[in-house]
């Protein structure tokens, strides 16, 4: 009895090797998750780490009988009935409504003014306006406070030299508007340059052909340069959100001196700073600013869609 061969193999072919990744790409994987696991490392520790302590310590209260226990949602129940929060965030809502498009108007109008070069000594404006930002958050409110003494300051110096009795700006009723004149003061230049990069990188050509085509100043700004940063502005406009919602050096350095202006809950970080170091509430403490960063979440992606919805 015979057994079949087996078929005879196609000339020039040979069977395929088991497919496995070459030793080479596996390296540079790992060569990459080298690089960047130092970074991943510190990101874990000083981003992610207190993010989730935070979370962990809002479902916790410390209780007089029984210590420390598992309270579940009933933190953010209190923070939601809160009318110490409340306030501080309206307080912050309507500082964000009137000093961010004011502060983001003369920005950009400087911005605009530097990329016209019909001003002279732009380096030297540029630098004169951008010099605020590299100012301390700390140093600048206690320069601004001294200034808005009525008593020792530059208010109290004029009304004694002109024999005139200015508003105290540290009053409550114009303390807001005081801090947010030290925050504009402050990020003025940091938006200017935001806006400035954005206009360097308008190509020359459409300005030229622009000016050919007769267009005036006015109509060269709002149909090149305007649309042409949107995106810029859209950065811009979110940082400045973020930012106002984190307001606290100002109100807490200013605090000794207006403590009739500024209460412990002025704002809503200062609120949970309050609550952490001089109530020892930790647990209510990350609660406050767990929703805090919600809301700031929730608000700054709002922004972020509405300019691309724009843009688009």
């Amino acid at each position: 009895m015979t057994t079949a061969s087996p078929p005879p193999a196609v000339l020039g072919t040979q069977p395929e090797p088991a497919a496995r990744a070459p030793r080479r790409t596996r390296t540079r994987s790992w060569s990459g998750w080298l690089f960047i696991g130092p970074f991943m490392a510190v990101f874990a520790l000083v981003f992610l780490a207190p993010i989730a302590y935070s979370i962990y310590l809002s479902f916790f209260r410390n209780q007089l009988v029984g210590g420390n226990g598992f309270v579940g949602l009933a933190n953010y129940a209190q923070v939601l009935q809160d009318s110490q929060f409340w306030s501080s965030l309206i307080r912050v809502v309507l500082f964000l409504a009137v000093q961010v498009p004011v502060m983001l108007l003369i920005a950009l109008l400087v911005a605009l003014a530097l990329d016209s070069g019909r001003l002279y000594g732009k380096s030297f404006f540029r630098i004169s306006i951008f010099l605020p930002y590299a100012v301390p958050a700390v140093v600048a409110s206690l320069m601004w406070g001294f200034m808005y003494g009525t008593r020792f300051g530059l208010v109290g110096n004029i009304n004694s030299a002109f024999g005139i009795n200015l508003p105290n700006p540290l009053s409550p009723d114009l303390i807001l508007a005081s801090i947010g004149n030290i925050v504009t003061w402050e990020f003025i230049g940091y938006n200017m340059l935001i806006f400035y990069s954005a206009l360097s990188v308008i190509p020359k050509s459409l300005h030229e052909a622009a000016e050919i085509d007769g267009a005036s100043q006015f109509r060269l700004v709002t149909a090149i340069k305007l649309p042409a940063i949107r995106g810029a502005m859209v950065v811009a406009s979110i940082f400045s959100v973020i930012g106002s919602f984190q307001l606290f050096n100002e109100p807490a350095i200013l605090q000794s001196l207006a403590p009739n202006s500024i209460s412990t809950y002025f704002t809503p970080n200062l609120y949970a700073y309050s609550l952490s170091f001089s109530g020892q509430q930790y647990n209510y403490s990350a609660t406050v600013a767990i929703v805090m960063g919600i809301i700031t979440m929730v608000i700054a992606y709002a922004v972020q869609l509405r300019g691309m919805r724009k843009e688009s």
